[in-house]
């Protein structure tokens, strides 16, 4: 299924101020708080079920299911 492109940058302007550790539902829940759009969301709800650490977790295993 095509997806709309969306940056690593896109994705952490919408996870600013998370914390974490952080598990994915925890990453989706504060990315739709800060307005991200179906998009960010999708590429995240795609992410493995696991614990990430700091933003360059997130960023790294965004790259690996891209």
């Amino acid at each position: 299924m095509a997806r709309a492109s969306v940056s690593p940058a896109e994705i952490q302007k919408h996870l600013k101020g998370m914390d974490y550790p952080a598990r994915k539902p925890d990453l989706i829940k504060h990315a739709k708080g800060q307005g991200a759009d179906e998009n960010v969301v999708a590429i995240l709800q795609e992410l493995p079920d696991q614990e990430f650490h700091t933003a360059a977790d997130v960023s790294k295993a965004i790259g690996e299911v891209e």
